[in-house]
């Protein structure tokens, strides 16, 4: 079974839950959002990172692996055009790694953390086979403001910042500057701020674009057409920008009578393609894209 259709079967169950009146969106975007006043906002996020799927002991610091960590939570916040505000870090730890590993794990996240200003909270820690660490994260947008991915519409363009298929690249080869960027990628919060006066959608590109352009086809019921070169990072093949995951770049639309900046900040946008009445579905040279992304249950 897929993820995606697991997650419908969760999102059958939900609805049999009574609902608060302040939750404005549930499972199904990259954010949760709940409305406590009038004035603003708070979105919601949670991401796991799980030794062997998608880190080694071998391959990664611990540094790596807490900056990581943070930063996957941190690219839905971006999604959804959120100013970080806390972070809750549960923390799993086969028995034998010493409190060093430890201390290193929550140096690299707040490496991060202190960049975008977002506090550490709390959290919890257990003993588990292997090293599992679960990131919550909590946003802040002005009221109405949060960006979606089921708002897209016929006419939209389609945009991406920054360059596709660094992330796949780095994990090939394992070294050089796709390697660091595998192991500690790039949210984009800033530009995910600037995006709320100028994004008609938006969702952070975490499973790669072929999967993730039809998750947001989906959710907007629309067609989406890829009718321009992906903007590929330097020595990524085709395949690494449609199908390669974790590049974290944010995939949005915007209305074409919106003028959009070839630059968000130090970010640069290329407008790949555009979108179409229909079935969801994602077309590249003239023909249907499968979604070929990262899938957790494949």
């Amino acid at each position: 079974m897929r993820e995606t259709e697991l997650i419908k079967s969760i999102q059958k169950i939900a609805r049999t839950i009574p609902r608060n009146e302040r939750l404005l969106e549930g499972i199904g975007d990259d954010c949760c959002i709940v409305r406590p006043n009038a004035d603003e906002d708070l979105v919601f996020t949670t991401d796991f990172v799980i030794e062997n799927r998608h880190f080694t002991l071998a391959t990664h610091s611990p540094a790596d692996i807490g900056y990581k960590a943070l930063a996957r939570s941190l690219s839905d916040l971006a999604a959804m055009g959120a100013e970080p505000v806390f972070c809750l870090v549960s923390l799993a730890l086969p028995e034998g790694l010493a409190s060093r590993w430890v201390a290193s794990f929550y140096r690299g996240l707040g490496t991060l953390a202190r960049r975008f200003r977002i506090s550490l909270a709390g959290g919890d820690l257990a003993k588990a086979e292997r090293v599992t660490a679960d990131v919550m994260c909590c946003g802040q947008v002005p009221s109405g403001k949060a960006l979606r991915r089921s708002t897209a519409r016929p006419g939209d363009l389609i945009y991406v910042t920054g360059d596709l298929g660094g992330s796949a690249l780095g994990l090939r080869h394992k070294r050089g500057a796709a390697w660091l960027r595998h192991k500690r990628p790039e949210p984009r919060v800033d530009a995910g701020i600037l995006l709320r006066s100028i994004a008609s959608a938006a969702m952070d590109l975490s499973d790669g674009i072929s999967l993730d352009l039809l998750r947001l086809s989906t959710a907007s019921q629309v067609r989406a057409v890829i009718d321009a070169p992906l903007p590929l990072a330097r020595g990524a093949t085709e395949e690494d920008g449609l199908h390669g995951g974790e590049d974290y770049e944010l995939l949005f639309t915007a209305r074409p009578d919106i003028e959009v900046p070839a630059m968000l900040g130090d970010v640069h946008i290329a407008r790949i393609g555009l979108i179409e009445r229909g079935k969801p579905a994602v077309s590249y040279k003239g023909r249907q894209l499968p979604p070929q992304g990262f899938d957790h249950f494949l």
